[in-house]
């Protein structure tokens, strides 16, 4: 007796998976219920156990590869010397150029890699392929690549841990450069700006031009980014910046300035950046992607959401919450427990006494709540 062991389907939206972890191998012996392999959606996690005793037959799938729902992964046979019959092998691999269901490519990409019989299988995972990335492609490895056929393989991208780009050349962009020069960490590749009448350097350090220099930036092996765009007159702007750096396979590092005082027990989580002579208490989280600007106190137990901006010399005290995309103005104080909606504005000089509404604003100078 023989019985076939086929893929299920854990996701209905999914009808692939990643195979995991693979614990057989062709012709071993096993009992009912060995696991025979783990699945991987995007969901959720499955093993695949033995339906009853037999010898593995028909087993040609690797680890890593890519499977789908109802596909045979293997038979249990009673039989070690059993073979499937002609036909109903398992071929590994997509026919025809099918774009693999977790590669992530705009579709003139995807027209220009077939055109060229690019291996969609062996494109990256880890960033959006653009047209302008397939074309760097080519160029690495000549202009005939159509002479390799199904045979050409993309080049592996070799990354730098230390090379970071500086997104923005505004004031704030200065302040960037000059944070990572001080922590000696970090060699600073050049500066993006979507502006083209901004050319030459920024304290230094090339500008290369917008956003379209992100794909060559990705292969020269940059992969960090910290947003230089203050976005203090619409965070919708410095928000944007986020997205268009992570699209593009980019990681926005949290950076404090060596003069900044963090307490251990502080979260900063990515994209956040502590400017000179700053405070940041114990229990502090502060959101992704926020700002806390030089000589700025947070203290303890404030929790900040994303995107949040606080002002040079702001004062949090204890247990303040700021919302999301919220702004806390230069010299302003806001009182112990006190909450902040987001998108709040809190002018500068402001004094706040109580909680403030979600999109709220507090005038430059005055105290909040309103006598």
């Amino acid at each position: 007796m023989t019985i076939e062991i086929s893929f299920p389907l854990l996701n209905p939206n999914e009808p692939e998976a990643l195979l995991a972890s693979l614990h057989v191998r062709e012709g071993q012996q096993l009992s009912e219920g060995d696991l025979l392999c783990t699945l991987e959606t995007t969901k959720s996690t499955a093993d695949l156990l033995a339906e009853r005793d037999g010898y593995v037959k028909g087993l040609c799938y690797e680890l890593g590869q890519t499977v789908r729902a109802g596909q045979v992964f293997c038979y249990l046979a009673d039989d070690p010397d059993w073979n499937p019959p002609a036909g109903e092998t398992v071929e590994i691999g997509r026919p025809g150029g099918e774009k693999p269901p977790d590669l992530r490519i705009t579709d003139p990409a995807l027209a220009l890699a077939r055109q060229h019989d690019l291996d969609l299988d062996s494109l990256p995972r880890d960033r959006l392929i653009t047209g302008q990335v397939i074309e760097e492609l080519l160029l690495n490895v000549g202009k005939t690549a159509t002479a390799f056929g199904r045979s050409l393989r993309v080049p592996d991208f070799e990354s730098d841990p230390t090379a970071v780009l500086v997104y923005g050349a505004g004031g704030h962009g200065k302040s960037v450069i000059d944070l990572l020069l001080s922590l000696g960490s970090y060699r600073i590749v050049g500066v993006l700006d979507d502006n083209p009448a901004i050319t030459g350097s920024l304290l230094g350090v090339p500008v290369l031009g917008g956003e379209e220099q992100l794909a060559n930036l990705y292969t020269q092996g940059v992969r960090l980014a910290v947003n230089a765009v203050g976005g203090i007159g619409n965070v919708q702007v410095r928000i944007k910046v986020f997205r268009r750096l992570a699209e593009a396979g980019f990681s926005c590092p949290a950076v404090a300035h060596p003069s900044a005082v963090v307490e251990r027990s502080a979260i900063l989580e990515p994209g956040v950046q502590v400017f000179p002579q700053s405070y940041v208490g114990s229990d502090v989280r502060v959101g992704f992607g926020s700002i806390v600007n030089t000589g700025a106190i947070v203290s303890h137990d404030c929790q900040l959401g994303a995107f949040t901006n606080i002002a040079p010399g702001a004062i949090l005290a204890g247990g303040v919450e700021i919302g999301e995309g919220a702004l806390v103005g230069m010299g302003a104080t806001i009182n112990l427990l006190v909450k902040v909606g987001p998108g709040a504005r809190i002018g500068n000089g402001a004094t706040v006494k109580s909680d403030v509404p979600a999109a709220g604003v507090v005038r430059a100078g005055g105290v909040w709540p309103v006598d």
